[in-house]
């Protein structure tokens, strides 16, 4: 259902991302000193992944205090001779990455789970009660005794006594070694930076390095100003460095954006509404030549990796094509806003990605398929203007006819009803669906992240 917008609580701001890009080459003398501060952050967390990614670091990993007492006493950032602005912005970083590996396993062992004919119900709510409270989890892994609170002792006792406990911690230590995986990255091009590292400036920034009382001068594209952690992107081989800021927006607010929308998207026109209207309509051609090309370069770097051609070249056109196809999207998703001005947005969830197929060449073309992006700057511009965005179910949706329900068919992008006659563009009619389950029963939430 729709909630008024009177009624609705917005933030007064909301965080987005902004990008800061140096206005000359970097020079090479220079460059090298930010890349010795990238693989010294790459260093300290591949540390933290071996020491805290494992099972025996849970009961350290949260709230991470321990960790940043342990690695002040473990004397790396000595050896190192890092500066602790960085050293322990590693540290958390590499904290923050591990908490997020522990939240993927427990999101497949619990689908497992969930496909599990051998439990009973009983077996399958005692592993998720241990799974949902970190003491029980990191215990039972630890192969420790469980101690809780006393309101948590009570529902653990309850819950153990309907099941063989023994049994089912067996179960979770195998399927968490067997699916739980020990972060590792090679990856030494860019590192986060606290506000005290850095210094505006002479129209650029002044980035703290490893020298006492040494910072390196970054002449910028724009003369804007940030008080905040950012983070430092490097691109040795183009001497580039992007500077990501996160900032917080004012959310606006527009009194003429009383209209609800539903929208169908597709990979050769990006949005097509419930009134047939069309935006993105070269996003297909965009697509496709990205696609073709990266198909073209794959197949001709394979066939001459034995003479190490590289791929600084293919890395530099590869990055201007995605920011090719990115500034198209957003452009059009900005003009759909300014068009259609909504009040409500409804679309349908999208599925992930399948692997297989019969055409290699169609399989290529839409793992390039923009979805995910589209869906999250789609997200980001309806927060931004106030714009409430509703996923709704998705199944048979486009088979669906829009004026009687029943179910239609499909030929050459157009949809025709056998039942009622209907006939339209198969977006559009898709578009239609999608509206009527959003204002209906088929509402899956609004998207708030």
């Amino acid at each position: 259902m729709c909630i008024p917008r009177e009624k609705r609580m917005l933030p007064e701001k909301i965080c987005k991302t902004v990008q800061q890009y140096n206005r000359e080459p970097i020079p090479e003398e220079d460059l090298d000193k930010l890349l010795e501060i990238a693989r010294d952050y790459r260093d300290v967390k591949n540390h933290i992944y071996t020491r805290y990614g494992g099972i025996s670091g849970l009961s350290k990993i949260y709230p991470g205090y321990t960790v940043q007492n342990e690695m002040t006493g473990s004397g790396l950032r000595e050896r190192l001779n890092m500066p602790s602005v960085y050293f322990y912005l590693a540290v958390f970083d590499a904290l923050g990455d591990i908490k997020s590996q522990w939240t993927r396993t427990k999101s497949k062992l619990l689908k497992l789970l969930n496909q599990n004919e051998g439990f009973t119900s009983e077996d399958k709510h005692y592993i998720r009660f241990l799974m949902k409270v970190n003491n029980a989890f990191e215990a039972v892994l630890n192969q420790k005794p469980i101690e809780l609170t006393a309101k948590l002792t009570r529902q653990y006792e309850g819950l153990a006594e309907q099941v063989d406990a023994e049994k089912l911690h067996r179960y979770l230590c195998r399927q968490v070694r067997k699916y739980h995986v020990k972060l590792h990255t090679d990856r030494a091009d860019g590192f986060s930076i606290a506000e005290r590292a850095y210094r505006y400036a002479d129209h650029g920034i002044y980035i703290s390095i490893k020298e006492k009382r040494k910072r390196v001068f970054i002449p910028l594209t724009d003369s804007k100003q940030y008080k905040c952690q950012s983070y430092v992107k490097l691109y040795p081989a183009e001497h580039k460095l992007e500077l990501k800021v996160p900032v917080y927006v004012a959310v606006r607010s527009h009194s003429d954006y009383q209209n609800q929308v539903g929208i169908a998207v597709g990979f050769y026109t990006m949005l097509t509404t419930d009134e047939g209207r069309q935006y993105g309509t070269e996003l297909g051609r965009y697509q496709t030549a990205f696609s073709d090309w990266l198909r073209w370069q794959t197949g001709n770097y394979n066939r001459n990796r034995s003479s190490n051609p590289g791929r600084k070249k293919y890395q530099a056109k590869k990055r201007r094509l995605e920011e090719q196809l990115h500034s198209y999207i957003n452009q059009e998703l900005n003009r759909f806003l300014q068009t259609e001005k909504p009040q409500t947005v409804y679309m349908v969830k999208l599925p992930r990605p399948k692997a297989g197929g019969a055409n290699k060449k169609i399989n290529h073309s839409m793992a390039q398929w923009q979805r995910g992006y589209i869906r999250r700057r789609l997200m980001q511009k309806c927060r931004e203007q106030s714009v409430e965005l509703i996923e709704v179910l998705g199944k048979d949706i486009s088979r669906e006819c829009s004026s009687c329900g029943a179910a239609g068919k499909k030929s050459e992008g157009i949809f025709t009803c056998p039942a009622c006659g209907y006939e339209a563009e198969e977006k559009t009619n898709t578009a239609r669906n999608v509206k009527k389950r959003g204002q209906g029963d088929g509402v899956l939430g609004a998207l708030k992240k």
